[in-house]
């Protein structure tokens, strides 16, 4: 295959959404892939004034997950059922599913966590208004790790 060829997929794999490209020509063949955006966007995100909490339990309340961490609110914590990436809105474009001060029922969509390229929906486990958004999109999620206060 002709390096020019090549140049060219790799041109357009970068300006678009795609994260891998393959190619066969007869007996060759090139598969071109690269790491997805939402990657590179954790990477180059800037620092967030909200604390991240990393906890290996899952807490029941904020007051739990408060114990030694300024800066959380009080209130009931949603938190995450599984390790993954989290995300406040089904896309890029779209509006996020909750903002705080948003008010919720229990069953209302919070946000995803996108796990193995499946992505789950988080649902409230609790009626009340959302007071803290602790994670930015694109970031890592733990098992047990508060992601939402709700008052």
């Amino acid at each position: 295959m002709d390096i020019r060829k090549i140049k060219k997929l790799i041109e357009l794999l970068e300006n678009s959404g795609l994260a891998e490209i393959e190619i066969k020509e007869g007996d060759d063949a090139i598969r071109i892939s690269r790491s997805s955006t939402i990657v590179e966007t954790v990477m180059t995100a800037p620092a967030v004034s909200a604390p991240i909490v990393n906890t290996a339990a899952a807490a029941d309340t904020a007051a739990e997950a408060n114990d030694g961490k300024a800066g959380i609110p009080e209130g009931h914590a949603v938190t995450s059922p599984m390790v993954g990436s989290f995300y406040a809105a089904p896309s890029p474009e779209s509006k996020n599913f909750v903002e705080i001060g948003s008010k919720v029922k229990v069953g209302d969509t919070l946000c995803i966590i996108e796990a193995m390229k499946i992505f789950n929906e988080i649902e409230s486990d609790k009626a009340g208004k959302v007071v803290a958004i602790l994670k930015e999109p694109g970031d890592p999620t733990e098992f047990g790790e508060p992601l939402f206060i709700i008052d």
